[in-house]
């Protein structure tokens, strides 16, 4: 089992930036792929990023590729999100994931979800 925690939205002005982290309780947080995912209002979830159980592999939205890196600490149990250039379309509620296996871009695929960060980019 294991028990995320999002932290770190916010309201940010377009152009700026926002590190989102998500900390991880439970065992074997080392063994796990995670994702982000975000939902806007009226809209459908959607993949933002993910990275491999060892970090060495990193995924990226097209919306996001070159404005957001998506990094984890195994030792401190944490994934980041770092959102660079931040754009009013970016605006959403953001949610941490968590898999044993391979990254992937499939939410379906994800066994554990937080309870979500918002985000809110201002023009």
């Amino acid at each position: 089992q294991v028990q995320l925690v999002e932290s770190g939205g916010g309201l940010v002005q377009a152009g700026g930036s926002l590190r989102l982290s998500c900390a991880a309780s439970g065992r074997a947080f080392s063994s796990y792929a995670m994702g982000w995912f975000r939902q806007a209002p009226g809209k459908e979830r959607e993949f933002v990023a993910a990275i491999s159980w060892s970090g060495k592999n990193t995924y990226f939205a097209d919306s996001v590729k070159g404005r957001f890196t998506i990094s984890r600490d195994n030792a401190e149990n944490t994934v980041y999100l770092q959102m660079n250039s931040l754009k009013p379309e970016d605006t959403a509620a953001y949610y941490c994931a968590a898999r044993l296996g391979a990254a992937t871009d499939y939410e379906g695929e994800y066994d554990y979800w937080g309870q979500g960060t918002q985000v809110t980019v201002s023009s």
